[in-house]
């Protein structure tokens, strides 16, 4: 039987939603404004994704969101939203790192003389949540939430440095071994990961499940 999947992806200030067959990617879309216009969006993306695919709810054998870390606000709308479809539909829900989807957008980018793909996501001023993988997807640098300085990549050289705090990270690490990656992060990159989840069963707890903020609403660690 095929497995046919919905993503959610919320975590900045992109609002992307996909569906996939057995990890395959059928169809996706983003969207962006000035703004964070999930809540607006959200919602009329998914029922418009379904309707062009010609998919119903019930068609849907579970439902993967990006679990963060990123924008406080757009991750509970996201989580939300998935909470209420799994509920209603009775599926199951599964959790997807951000970083898990930004490190398939730098292997798609990488090359082999790259040694690392490393994940960076604006977390205001110059801190970043940040994340490093080697090109098999092992944890080089555990996910933290620290400030960016001129040698915080000396150590992952050669690499590709991928997620929407490039603009303000490329202005201070110049070097030349470093290859910013800017494609837009997308619930497309959440399918190959949400369907290995399906089929080990690893899904969360729909009373009990959160968001990874590592910062509050305030900007504060937590």
């Amino acid at each position: 039987m095929s497995v046919f999947l919905l993503h959610l992806e919320t975590s900045t200030k992109i609002c992307s939603v996909a569906i996939s067959k057995d990890g395959v990617v059928l169809d996706y879309l983003d969207r962006t404004g000035d703004g964070f216009i999930h809540g607006e969006q959200l919602t009329l993306m998914i029922e418009e994704l379904l309707e062009k695919q010609q998919f119903k709810l019930h068609d849907l054998h579970a439902i993967s969101y990006s679990s963060g870390p990123g924008s406080y606000t757009g991750l509970r709308i996201g989580l939300s939203t998935a909470k209420g479809l799994c509920f209603a539909m009775q599926i199951p829900l599964i959790a997807i790192p951000t970083h898990q989807s930004l490190y398939q957008i730098g292997k798609l980018n990488a090359s082999p003389k790259h040694s690392a793909i490393v994940c960076l996501l604006d977390a205001r001023r110059m801190e970043v949540y940040f994340e490093a993988f080697d090109q098999y997807g092992h944890t080089l640098a555990p996910l933290s939430c620290q400030i960016i300085e001129a040698q915080s990549l000396k150590t992952y050289l050669p690499c590709v440095v991928v997620g929407d705090a490039n603009e303000k990270v490329a202005t201070l690490i110049t070097d030349p071994e470093v290859l910013y990656v800017n494609d837009l992060l997308s619930a497309q990159y959440q399918a190959k990961f949400a369907f290995e989840k399906f089929q080990k069963q690893q899904f969360e707890d729909l009373a009990y499940c959160g968001p990874i903020y590592l910062k509050g609403a305030n900007g504060v660690l937590l």
